[in-house]
């Protein structure tokens, strides 16, 4: 039995599809709050409970061959967060002293592409680099190099555990719409009217679920993969999904000093409408950072193969279509 954290999150759901394919019996963690028909239908056992609460998590691990701790806040606007610390921190510290407790076969922890060090421009990310909890890009880049570090400190004390580096997910089953889903909305509601200089890896949620499995059943004790999929400029991007509508790529670039001056006051912006960020300082860095991000590794040991980004764009904005977000 496998126990998943974090399973009405749009990796989680799909991770929940993949071990069902598998054959796997799957016990999720659910917070009261979460609206679960994102896994209606699935074949799960629902554990109901929190990160925060050692008890359930005690109860939802016992019996539990492995356990994907996915649960995660995810925030890209600026300032500090008193919940990127307790789910992120606290929550991993709390999932690794319970899978311990219980004798969990294997931890599964995923991590963010965001924990490394950067390293320059044009050199490629892979996990030679280390984690960095002084990331300058933000306390969430921070908590999850640091939140990797307790899982690796864990496999020292006798834990069997693997860490997972995803970059950025996109795909189906995306029923909460994550930042990106609502950029593509925006883009096939015609509202997608600048772009700007920059580039980033986009990886299929579907392949990353697949990672997962394959790292549980294949993954080497205590080492990281990082689960990368395909560079693409912001204007490649920006094309491809103009082939993909038939609706026109915006035409007009900010210039990056215009864009930083955007970016700075559009929190104010989200805070007011409720609105999904898009566009902050953290996210215009982020594509403006080094995306050469190898998955050479997860590739050779694990057998991972994510799928062209074009069959990903065409079924995201598939899945948007058939489920009415458009």
């Amino acid at each position: 039995m496998d126990a998943v954290t974090g399973a009405t999150g749009l990796l989680g759901n799909a991770l929940v599809r993949e071990l069902n394919l598998r054959g796997r019996d799957v016990r999720a963690l659910v917070r009261t709050t979460s609206k679960i028909s994102c896994i209606n239908g699935c074949d799960i056992e629902i554990v109901y409970g929190d990160v925060l609460d050692y008890a359930s998590l005690i109860s939802a691990f016992k019996g539990a061959e492995n356990v994907y701790h996915l649960a995660s806040e995810v925030s890209i606007m600026p300032g500090s967060n008193k919940r990127l610390r307790e789910i992120n921190l606290k929550g991993t510290e709390n999932v690794i002293n319970a899978c311990l407790e219980c004798g969990v076969k294997r931890l599964i922890y995923t991590s963010s592409i965001h924990a490394f060090r950067e390293n320059n421009k044009g050199e490629i990310i892979d996990e030679s680099l280390s984690f960095d909890v002084k990331n300058p890009m933000g306390l969430y880049n921070r908590t999850k190099a640091q939140a990797s570090l307790y899982v690796a400190e864990a496999v020292k004390k006798g834990l069997d555990a693997v860490i997972l580096c995803p970059t950025a997910i996109i795909g189906p089953y995306d029923f909460k719409v994550s930042n990106l889903g609502s950029m593509f909305i925006d883009y096939c509601n015609r509202r997608q009217k600048i772009i700007i200089d920059g580039a980033y890896d986009f990886v299929d949620v579907r392949d990353v679920a697949a990672g997962h499995v394959l790292a549980a059943e294949k993954g080497k004790p205590g080492e990281s993969y990082i689960l990368s999929g395909h560079r693409l400029t912001i204007a490649d991007l920006m094309l491809q999904l103009e082939a993909i509508t038939g609706i026109p790529a915006p035409g007009l670039k900010l210039p990056y000093w215009l864009a930083m001056a955007v970016a700075f006051v559009s929190p104010i912006y989200y805070k007011l409408s409720g609105s999904k960020p898009v566009f902050t300082i953290f996210s215009l860095k982020t594509v403006k950072s080094n995306s050469f991000i190898s998955h050479e590794k997860a590739s050779a040991q694990l057998g991972y193969n994510p799928r062209s980004i074009k069959q990903t764009l065409e079924e995201n904005i598939k899945w948007f279509r058939d489920n009415d977000y458009l």
